[in-house]
């Protein structure tokens, strides 16, 4: 007997909302595309606990080796040592506020890269407690809220600020993460990549705002797993931007980037990056913003 279906998704977090049926989005001062950037600092554990979940071909390093796999543990480690300050001076330069997405361990382990991104006026967002313990449906309900609240509590207690966003490690959550970020007083969330604009997520703990990041321009996704060039890269980067802007004349977009230290901190990277900035950030009417900003700019329009 077939199963009982009714219009729309899968799950409660939000209806089916096609684009054409919304109402005209608009940013502050008639800006048609917002531009922002989340960047990744992941730590990776060199012998995680013997529960813990996580990819079983992560990123970085040659390989798989056997554990402990030091030119992936340190290849990521770049990140944190290098490839973070090519970025952070980069965006800079392009006055592009910094959205960062921090692990508990980094909190822990990096306290001077954590200052560091204070006094650089970064926004901090939470990141769980590291890229090899990731969130999954099978831990326990106690277990994941725990997970949740120490994440937040670390990056509060090491920078003063309890971060209102959160983008899961890995973006994994489990089919309850939304409700109990929720709970937990996260006031967006930055795992879910299906849309160009912003949207309002229900849970019975109260609503989020879920900031889609943009997947196919994501670096780890286009240059590791799709193994892109960077000349294809820059190209999708610029192509997509414009076509954004174009379409934000109607009703306004977004284009969060996600970019990660090791990986486009990399020397030789930097400049594609850099390049493809630069000319969407020549595009009439572009907002660079901060995951904040953005989200506070969509719940105060007329939506």
């Amino acid at each position: 007997m077939p199963a009982d279906r009714s219009p729309g998704m899968d799950h409660p977090h939000y209806p089916y909302s096609p684009l054409p049926s919304r109402n005209v989005l608009e940013w502050p001062n008639g800006k048609s595309l917002a531009v922002g950037a989340l960047v990744l600092l992941e730590h990776y554990e060199w012998d995680p606990p013997q529960d813990a979940y996580s990819l079983r071909n992560a990123s970085g390093g040659l390989i798989k080796l056997p554990a402990p796999d030091y030119v992936q543990l340190t290849h990521r480690e770049y990140g944190h040592r290098v490839g973070i300050f090519r970025l952070l001076d980069t965006l800079e330069r392009y006055e592009m506020p910094v959205t960062v997405a921090v692990d508990a361990l980094t909190a822990l382990h990096y306290p001077w890269l954590m200052k560091h991104l204070g006094e650089r006026g970064c926004e901090i967002v939470g990141h769980g407690i590291s890229a090899s313990r990731l969130i999954t449906s099978k831990m326990d309900p106690g277990v994941e809220a725990e997970v949740i609240t120490n994440a937040l509590d670390t990056l509060e207690q090491a920078t003063g600020v309890r971060p209102i966003g959160w983008f899961s490690p890995e973006g994994v959550e489990s089919a309850r993460t939304p409700e109990l970020l929720a709970a937990a007083g996260i006031q967006y969330v930055c795992d879910w990549p299906n849309d160009e604009q912003p949207y309002t997520m229900t849970t019975p703990n109260g609503n989020l705002t879920s900031l889609p990041l943009f997947l196919e321009i994501d670096d780890e996704f286009a240059l590791w797993n799709r193994r892109a060039s960077l000349d294809s890269w820059e190209n999708m980067i610029v192509a997509a931007a414009h076509r954004l802007h174009s379409d934000g004349r109607r009703s306004a977009r977004h284009m969060m980037f996600t970019l990660r230290p090791w990986l486009t901190g990399q020397p030789f990277r930097i400049r594609t990056f850099d390049r493809a900035l630069a000319q969407v950030m020549s595009l009439e009417g572009v907002w660079p913003v901060s995951g904040s900003e953005l989200i506070a700019a969509f719940n105060n329009a007329d939506n």
